[in-house]
């Protein structure tokens, strides 16, 4: 996996995994850290992973056709959100025009997203995660800060701390984005400056 260069035009809240029950619900992983906020979101789009961004203009008035079920889905794609809740670790979304399991299938892989420029603007000291996408990971514990490598994702299902995905030189590199550790981020500068434990790195490198 490799990290991209520039952040997605998009900002991802939850991937869809399968069907959830027979009238068209998905079952999703949520990849917000505000999963309350799909209460206030009944537009919503959905993309794949190298979706375009989306024209000023076209962001706010493209009108919403379903698609035809057994057709591919040509995303980014317009959805209403009509209904949510949480459920065994994930979101159930319920999208306006999506009322069986056969549509809900053709969803799957599917990310549901807002354009980043919409998004919910954050107190200070906070981040979204998404925007660490990209970044060059620092361990400036030792006297010589050492470069870990660029953050390819980031995984949330893992326990109560986020997991940064990196891309280190033998492979993917495991390390908790965990507070304690954190010392600066500069978006920027594309730049995440963590004191990690020793030993930490080598332990989650695979080519140690």
């Amino acid at each position: 996996m490799t990290a991209p260069d520039q952040p997605s035009p998009w900002v991802w809240l939850a991937q869809i995994r399968r069907p959830q029950g027979r009238k068209g619900e998905v079952f999703a992983d949520a990849l917000t850290d505000f999963p309350e906020k799909f209460a206030e979101r009944r537009r919503l789009w959905l993309v794949r992973e190298d979706s375009p961004g989306l024209a000023d203009h076209e962001a706010g008035t493209r009108e919403i056709n379903l698609p035809n079920p057994l057709d591919p889905i040509k995303a980014p794609f317009p959805v209403r959100l009509t209904n949510h809740w949480l459920h065994k670790g994930g979101i159930v979304l319920h999208f306006e025009g999506i009322d069986s399991i056969s549509a809900a299938e053709a969803l799957t892989g599917l990310y549901a997203a807002i354009p980043r420029a919409e998004r919910t603007p954050l107190a200070e000291g906070e981040v979204y995660i998404s925007d660490l996408v990209g970044c060059m990971l620092v361990d400036v514990a030792p006297a010589e800060p050492r470069m870990v490598g660029p953050v390819a994702g980031v995984d949330r299902s893992a326990g109560p701390v986020a997991t940064l995905i990196v891309n280190g030189p033998h492979g993917e590199i495991l390390i908790p984005f965990a507070k304690d550790y954190l010392r600066r981020i500069d978006l920027e500068g594309r730049r995440v400056e963590m004191a990690l434990p020793e030993g930490l790195i080598d332990l989650n490198d695979p080519g140690q």
